[in-house]
């Protein structure tokens, strides 16, 4: 019998069913969390530590490894493991977290919405092959989202607030998907080269001369081959994804085999977006590479594509995590979001403008104003 398929992952009764682990301190009893490049768990009350083992190369080599993208799609890669954990689907923004084993309340990541526990199902999805740990500690995100804020003008108190609060940062591992694909492009259209031809004029009686460009077209045709190698697609629907693509880059050299450890005291957010879809994200990102590689071999001054028909050969993918700071609060009846790049502490988000602030401030410049014409015509 087949597995069972959704167009996204393949799912069978033998898969592993992994809940996230409890790791208690050996001197408090307290939960431990992953601490944030320290390569290690820590209590967050008494500060003990426990060093996590370095992954074997082997580990490393076999996570690191590509998956066939059509094998899987057509489920013969069935027995791809996968993890099931209670899922919770938010009723503000919909995102749905992946809340850790004897946490009975939380806060959507996203949206700020209040998320209980006893509402969870279990899910169960493609387990990731990869996790990028958290090596930005929070106080120093925070110290990131502090400097940032305090560089906008006009923003609410409340914007302002945000970052002192306790929870005003929440660790969060997103759900990406990358591929890697040889491409070969049939492609047709035009070669333009420019050549001046010098043109007579008259400018207050004075004849002159310049020289006109003008451009000279010739058919032209050809095909082109690219390689390309992780490409990165949030499987995200969550954030908004011009703020995920300006976190870029991201350090995938720093992809280790994915375990719970690296889990703890962070939230995960199950992925939206399925691995078929996912592909066709990355598609976007190569068309404009492609457009690039068929300008260079049409050559000339100026190009132009009237069509082009890539193909796409031995895809490949990996499904990982990658880890975001993020804090999310209401305003205005909207949600505002701010992300801090967990390798690298590059900060994002959206920002609102206080109606009130700007108000004040135009006044206090018309105040400014007429008290120096006042002031003028008293001279």
């Amino acid at each position: 019998m087949s597995p069972a398929y959704d167009g996204r992952f393949a799912v069978v009764d033998k898969h592993e069913n992994m809940h996230t682990r409890y790791y208690p301190c050996s001197a408090c009893g307290a939960k431990l969390e992953y601490a944030p490049g320290q390569h290690a768990l820590r209590c967050p009350y008494c500060g003990s530590e426990n060093a996590l083992e370095e992954a074997a190369p082997q580990q490393v080599e076999q996570a690191l490894e590509e998956l066939d993208y059509a094998a899987f799609l057509a489920q013969a890669a069935g027995d791809e493991p996968a993890i099931e954990l209670q899922t919770v689907k938010c009723p503000g923004c919909g995102a749905a977290s992946q809340l850790a084993a004897h946490i009975t309340a939380d806060r959507c990541p996203f949206c700020a919405v209040p998320l209980i526990a006893s509402n969870a199902y279990a899910k169960r999805s493609l387990r990731p092959r990869a996790v990028a740990a958290f090596e930005v500690p929070e106080a120093a995100a925070r110290e990131q989202f502090r400097s940032w804020i305090h560089g906008l003008w006009f923003a609410p108190n409340a914007l302002k607030r945000a970052y002192r609060a306790a929870s005003g940062l929440q660790g969060l591992y997103l759900p990406y998907w990358t591929y890697d694909s040889d491409t070969l492009t049939p492609y047709q259209g035009e070669r333009g080269d420019h050549y001046y031809v010098t043109q007579s004029y008259e400018e207050n009686g004075v004849r002159k001369t310049r020289q006109v460009q003008h451009t000279r077209w010739s058919a032209a045709s050809g095909q082109v081959s690219l390689h390309f190698d992780d490409v990165l697609v949030p499987a995200s629907q969550s954030l908004p994804r011009e703020y995920l693509d300006k976190l870029e880059p991201w350090k995938l050299g720093a992809l280790q085999p994915y375990r719970e450890d690296y889990l703890a005291g962070f939230t995960v957010e199950a992925y939206q977006i399925g691995l078929a879809d996912g592909f066709d994200g990355a598609r976007a990102r190569m068309e404009p590479q492609i457009r690039s590689a068929i300008c260079r071999d049409i050559g000339g001054d100026v190009q132009r594509i009237h069509r082009m028909a890539p193909q796409y050969r031995e895809i490949s993918f990996k499904h990982i995590l990658l880890p975001v700071w993020l804090s999310s609060y209401q305003y205005g009846g909207k949600t505002w979001r701010f992300l801090v790049n967990g390798q690298t502490g590059e900060v994002q988000g959206e920002r609102p403008w206080s109606a009130w602030k700007i108000t004040f401030a135009i006044l206090a410049a018309l105040l400014v104003l007429g008290a120096l014409i006042y002031l003028s015509e008293l001279q």
